[in-house]
């Protein structure tokens, strides 16, 4: 079992969990111990397997996480951005070992999105908006490595709750928006936090038009003192390779992916296991023929998402020729296992709760009663609710909601043998599997094992890493171009890290119908995860 994931990163494209508030409050508020109550996890509920205590699950920590791994994302939109006080949950992000860690800050520009972060913010005086604007900024130069600007998402004009709370009606009013930002950005950073320049729009014609219109912000010529530092693929940039392509061969010929200048590409959400391989493709020929310092960068959520499911992942399947994916399957939660000391691994298989599981340093000897922790009768610390007492989910209207055979819902917290600690510890072991799974789907890649959307074999045999090798390796935007035009089919049929495939990708709000619309195509892991779970684990914990 590798519990050293940095070291075995490679050259691979860099996969970044998006770090849970709910994660990194463990790590953190166990080290402010309360002068009352005392720590935040008492010592009798901490896995005996945990040798290191809480700070075992901090994969940030080189000397005391049972693995480690240094590269994560952290999102401003759920910080706390007063850098002037200790704030406990925090400290896992704040106090940490920088030499030897890398963050990137997201900005938080989906809550703009979405209305959650109210303001006009195309009015460069509003209030609200300046002090969101102004705390982001000293909030990433504090404690980030890199960090992205605070963009206003093309689709927000489309967003009713976006929309309202924003005052953007427009695609261009979006742009105009995130044009403020980077100007006070621009101003006023310290240069502490390098900055990436965050790519939208909903297709391909608005993304050609929003690069036109900020590319000039990471221009060393124009703004030698104080320009971005990198790119971030947002909207249509990260979910489509045939932009994806195109916008890297115009960067490079525009003279803005510089080695030493701008040395990190983002992709914001990326879950799909092939685009691990993809990317690093890309990364390998942009580092030899354009940047040879270039560094890639993708982030999603799954980990955290899937435990606030109820999911645990067990394994990842790598079939040559086939679909790519991590395997997960409703985790154990039985009242039953509370007294049970049998090991994690071999209760669940020899119950045949699940077919298959690998472990992760984390379950390397852990309890199953480490995760069903409530045995009947007991009182589950969320509202004093009796566990074994069970009661009627209701919907909106008040009538009991009826499973498929009509019989009514009983509500999962009533249920649950979990305490909040045992999101937690899956929630770790879920970290461990995702980053293990991305870092053996490039080896298997690099053995010839290739998944189904990366080939074409109808005709003749087309390698998608043969394709970026042809098209980075001409000596001509021109001929780059052509190249890319040529293989059009063969994007075509890769479908985008939002599901997207075919003509869509072209002419459609892939992005924002991912997030507000159902999905028409393929869904991605990420993709059927209620997001709403983990908020509500998250709001527990105030």
């Amino acid at each position: 079992m590798n519990k050293d994931l940095t070291e075995s990163q490679n050259d691979y494209a860099h996969f970044l969990p998006a770090l849970s508030g709910f994660y990194a409050t463990y790590v953190g508020k166990q080290r402010f111990p309360d002068p009352v109550t005392g720590p935040y996890v008492p010592a009798n509920r901490i896995p005996a397997n945990f040798a290191n205590g809480i700070e075992s699950l901090n994969y940030l920590n080189a000397k005391e996480g049972a693995f480690t791994y240094k590269w994560t994302l952290y999102s401003a939109g759920h910080a706390d951005l007063d850098t002037t006080k200790i704030v406990p949950k925090e400290d896992m992000v704040r106090n940490r070992d920088r030499e030897n860690t890398w963050l990137l800050g997201d900005s938080g520009g989906f809550q703009i999105g979405k209305g959650v972060w109210e303001g006009d913010w195309k009015d460069p005086n509003c209030p609200k908006a300046q002090k969101k604007r102004d705390g982001v900024l000293r909030w990433m130069d504090a404690y980030m490595d890199y960090g992205m600007i605070l963009d206003i998402p093309a689709w927000v004009a489309r967003s009713p709750a976006g929309a309202k709370a924003t005052g953007i009606s427009t695609y261009q009013e979006a742009v105009e928006a995130t044009r403020i930002n980077n100007d006070y950005w621009m101003k006023h950073r310290t240069g502490a936090c390098k900055f990436l320049n965050v790519l939208q729009g909903e297709n391909h014609t608005d993304a050609e038009d929003w690069y036109q219109q900020m590319k000039d912000y990471c221009d060393p010529v124009k703004y030698p003192d104080n320009h971005f530092n990198g790119w971030s693929m947002g909207g249509q940039n990260m979910c489509d390779v045939h932009l994806v392509l195109k916008r890297i061969v115009a960067l490079h010929y525009d003279g803005l992916l510089q080695s030493g200048v701008h040395d990190v590409m983002h992709f914001l959400g990326t879950s799909k296991l092939e685009w691990a391989t993809l990317l690093t493709d890309v990364q390998r020929a942009i580092r030899k023929y354009y940047n040879p310092t270039m560094m890639l960068t993708f982030d999603c959520a799954s980990p955290f998402l899937a435990t606030a499911n109820g999911q645990i992942y067990v394994q990842n399947e790598t079939p040559d020729r086939g679909k790519w994916t991590y395997r997960m399957v409703p985790s154990v939660d039985e009242l039953k296992y509370a007294t049970d000391t049998r090991g994690f691994r071999d209760a669940v298989l020899a119950d045949g709760i699940f077919e298959n599981f690998e472990d992760s340093p984390l379950t390397d000897g852990l309890l199953i009663n480490d995760i069903c922790t409530y045995a009947p009768g007991d009182t589950n610390k969320i509202g004093g609710i009796k566990v074994a007492k069970g009661g009627v989910e209701l919907d909106k209207e008040g009538n009991p909601v009826l499973d498929a055979k009509g019989n009514p819902v009983i509500r999962k917290r009533d249920s649950t043998s979990w305490d909040s600690f045992s999101y937690a510890i899956q929630m770790g072991h879920n970290v461990w599997s995702h980053i293990n799974a991305v870092q053996e789907a490039n080896r298997q890649y690099d053995q010839g094992i290739i998944p189904k959307m990366l080939v074409q074999e109808q005709f003749d045999r087309v390698l998608f890493r043969d394709v970026v090798e042809e098209i980075f390796s001409k000596t001509t935007q021109e001929e780059s171009l052509a190249t890319i035009e040529k293989y059009s089919k063969f994007w075509m049929a890769i479908p985008g890290t939002r599901g997207a495939i075919g003509k869509k990708t072209v002419n459609a709000s892939t992005y924002y119908n991912a997030f507000f619309d159902e999905p028409e195509t393929e869904d991605i892991e990420e993709d059927t995860l209620d997001e709403t779970k983990l908020e509500e684990l998250e709001d527990e914990q105030l």
